[in-house]
């Protein structure tokens, strides 16, 4: 079952009853003029179960310690918002899987040899995804980058992630000027920073659920971050950000700011369409048979890791 992304964006009080997600709003709540009728039949309730991210974009938001404990079983991810709109946080349940502590203990002791063959795929399905961009989206030659993405050596030691990624940039926004890959350069970066986040939660949901820790990368290693393994793992997977991105810039309506519009169409990446061992499925799903074939690799069960691709 497709899990929802509940976005909140107003003062709201939520809580927990039977197994539901009950949302009250304040300026109902807390108005005395209004019949108590009309306060029942404005609260909205949405099964726990069902739930699959709640990202929280206001500072009056309300929810009880028992509404998290719930969200937290249900390995629901929680992300929250700063001032500027932008997702700062993310809570996710210290155990998603019954053999959480065997699990973290295969990633602890994978080899180097694994680690580096692992980010060879990583890497070779990244090249592969963000080509089909360019050719589909721009109608680049790509045939440089296919052979970069053959080329991959066992932890892409010669870097051609980056060799790609700079080609891959520098033809995505040809007719922005002065445009530039960067957390703080001109939009659509602020589009690409809020759907990488987006994207990032959904990873990070999905290596709890198959008993992996996030902490523990693969490639990236940063001692300030706690989620290196997600990093790793949502690679492949940006460009369908980046593909969602260039579709809303085309759009002809103003992206210099993040609006309501723009905010709801980047909180459909989890249910784009992706296809993945050769069948159609929602990213979100797809994301854990990514997760569950790489904890099978740390087992020593198969060696090759699940990515999608775009067809």
């Amino acid at each position: 079952m497709i899990k929802k992304t509940l976005y909140f964006e107003n003062p709201a009080y939520l809580s927990m009853k039977n197994a539901q997600l009950v949302i009250k709003l304040p300026e109902v709540e807390l108005n005395d003029t209004l019949p108590e009728s009309f306060k029942k039949e404005a609260v909205s309730t949405i099964p726990i179960e069902d739930i699959g991210m709640v990202i929280l974009d206001h500072k009056q938001i309300t929810l009880t310690h028992g509404l998290l404990e719930a969200l937290l079983k249900n390995n629901s991810a929680i992300v929250t918002c700063g001032s500027n709109h932008m997702p700062i946080g993310l809570h996710l349940p210290l155990e998603g899987n019954t053999t959480q502590s065997e699990r973290t203990q295969t990633q602890i002791e994978a080899s180097l040899p694994l680690k580096k063959q692992i980010w060879q795929q990583t890497v070779q399905a990244k090249i592969k995804n963000q080509a089909y961009v360019l050719k589909t989206c721009r109608g680049k030659i790509v045939k440089n980058m296919l052979a970069w993405a053959r080329d991959v050596k066992s932890g892409d030691s010669d870097n051609l992630e980056g060799r790609a990624a700079a080609y891959y940039w520098a033809n995505m926004f040809p007719n922005i000027e002065g445009f530039r890959r960067g957390r703080d350069e001109v939009p659509p970066n602020n589009l690409l920073n809020y759907g990488y986040a987006v994207l990032r939660a959904v990873i990070a949901r999905s290596l709890v659920a198959s008993g992996l820790f996030p902490a523990l990368g693969i490639h990236h290693h940063n001692r300030y971050n706690a989620f290196c393994l997600a990093d790793d793992i949502m690679e492949p997977y940006r460009p369908f950000v980046d593909k969602l991105v260039v579709e809303i810039t085309e759009t002809g309506n103003n992206y210099q700011e993040l609006s309501k519009d723009i905010k709801m169409k980047l909180l459909t990446i989890p249910i784009l369409d992706v296809y993945i061992n050769g069948q159609r499925s929602p990213l979100m799903i797809a994301a854990g048979h990514t997760t569950a074939s790489l904890a099978k690799c740390y087992l020593g069960e198969i060696r090759k890791i699940i990515y999608p691709t775009f067809e």
